[in-house]
């Protein structure tokens, strides 16, 4: 995986809990850096923000271009297909990368794992049925990758899932999305579920959600 440091944001001294933050295909851990101010947390209860930097690689789909990519990708008859051996990389390394952040002061119910597009899809690979039980899992137009993870059976009580898409998305149709949904919620995922009127983008109104979202996690952690 990719030795370059990670983006990291505190918003404030000492902070309460700590958010992973996994860009998409082609993107860099700068991409979603921005977000941080429009969420507006708290001084309360400040938030470390890390956006790390997926490794370049060869992406089939994309002509065998070299670019940043959490697992490759390539046509099937069935439609667009990660690598297995890839996604199950990766997941390996955020495991690594979630052990750090704790190895630092956080306990795995203080991390939050957030991902867009692929990064969504290792989060919740990873999330679910991997790391320590993490206080919850952001997953931003995804997908569940290998679906047979829910199939075999969740190894621990799963974290509460906030799920968003756009029916207009092109890339990672919403149909496919609904379809993860469906399945984590058979598996006994809490998910909370949200769509919006846009394409394989983040709106202002998906914005104020997560905000929402992620504020409620931080009490639930200060409760504890």
């Amino acid at each position: 995986m990719s030795n370059e440091n990670p983006v990291v944001i505190d918003t404030g001294n000492n902070p309460k809990a700590c958010v992973i933050w996994l860009h998409g295909l082609g993107a860099d851990g700068h991409d979603f850096e921005p977000i941080v101010p429009e969420l507006r947390i708290p001084a309360a209860t400040p938030v470390r923000f890390v956006f790390p930097h997926a490794p370049r690689r060869p992406v089939t789909v994309n002509g065998g271009m070299v670019m940043r990519a959490w697992y490759d990708m390539f046509m099937t008859d069935n439609g667009l297909k990660g690598s297995d051996d890839d996604v199950r990389e990766s997941q390996a390394w955020l495991t690594q990368f979630i052990d750090q952040q704790c190895q630092q002061g956080f306990r795995p119910e203080q991390v939050i794992l957030a991902g867009f597009s692929q990064g969504g899809a290792i989060v919740l690979h990873t999330g679910l049925g991997f790391a320590p039980r993490v206080g919850g899992i952001m997953a931003l137009s995804t997908y569940v990758p290998i679906p047979e993870l829910l199939e075999s059976g969740l190894p621990h009580d799963p974290p509460p899932v906030f799920m968003a898409h756009g029916r207009q998305d092109g890339v990672l149709p919403f149909g496919f999305a609904a379809l993860s949904r469906d399945k984590m919620q058979q598996a006994g995922v809490n998910v909370e579920w949200h769509e919006y009127d846009m394409a394989h983008s983040v709106c202002g109104e998906e914005i104020s959600h997560i905000r929402q979202w992620l504020l409620a996690r931080l009490d639930e952690m200060s409760s504890v």
